[in-house]
């Protein structure tokens, strides 16, 4: 069961570069909360920044109401036409050389951050303080509990949560690359999961794809909603009220 690279909805990238990455310090983040049943995750009401571990359930009416204030913040329009997309105008895939995002330039690929900041009893590499080999991994979306090898290359895969076809199409498309770096490779727009689940979801918004795991996907609406509020973009009109209905 292994990590590798989400295409924002277009697929995993090749396993080969699952040993790319440098150093920096070992760690497992930390955080309580139920990400769809067993998982470990900090909600997402607490975790504006998405540098606390995963993602946890949003429970209490209070929380709630608050989730559907915040995605009441986010603008919509029609979705765009996905003309001139490649995941190469986003730069190099998990490049830590991005600018003001959380985890950048330290000497870490942003695959690497996003696996050490969600998974539990993290090995590395020999040698290396940054790759790892294997780890557990409470999947937020299924809420299966996930012990990850390097072996087995697609079992997780790193979802970008507002997908980046999604970006482009709702406005991405006029930015200039730099700041399309910033939003591929913002651990806030990160998550390592279950590989099948995150193929599944290809570059869907949430009006036609929700995480499996019920008990997740106002978390979900929620974190989907700071990306979009983060970086200026809107969302569809049928995929805020999906939102929104998550939540309510």
């Amino acid at each position: 069961m292994t990590v590798i690279a989400l295409l924002a909805g277009c697929g995993p990238l090749d396993a080969g570069g699952v040993d790319a990455g440098g150093d920096r310090g070992s760690g497992s983040g930390s955080g309580g909360g139920d990400g769809g049943g067993k998982g470990t995750g900090v909600s997402p009401l607490d975790n504006p920044k998405g540098t606390e571990r995963g993602l946890g359930a949003v429970r209490s009416d209070k929380d709630r109401a608050a989730a559907v204030k915040l995605i009441g913040k986010v603008a919509t329009k029609g979705r765009g036409a996905k003309t001139g997309y490649d995941r190469d105008e986003f730069g190099y895939a998990w490049a830590d050389n991005t600018d003001d995002v959380p985890m950048a330039r330290n000497g870490c690929d942003t695959r690497n951050d996003v696996l050490a900041r969600d998974g539990e009893d993290l090995k590395y590499r020999s040698g290396s303080k940054c790759v790892l080999v294997s780890m557990t991994l409470h999947d937020p979306y299924t809420g299966k509990t996930i012990e990850w090898s390097k072996s087995d290359a697609a079992e997780v895969q790193i979802d970008h949560v507002m997908p980046l076809s999604y970006d482009w199409q709702m406005g991405a498309s006029r930015w200039t690359k730099s700041e399309r770096m910033r939003i591929a490779n913002d651990p806030l727009n990160l998550l390592p999961v279950d590989g099948s689940a995150n193929s599944s979801k290809g570059d869907s918004g949430p009006a036609t794809w929700l995480p499996p795991a019920r008990g997740i996907r106002c978390a979900y609406a929620v974190r989907f909603a700071q990306v979009a509020l983060k970086y200026d973009l809107p969302v569809t009109a049928p995929d805020k009220e999906a939102m929104l209905a998550q939540c309510a």
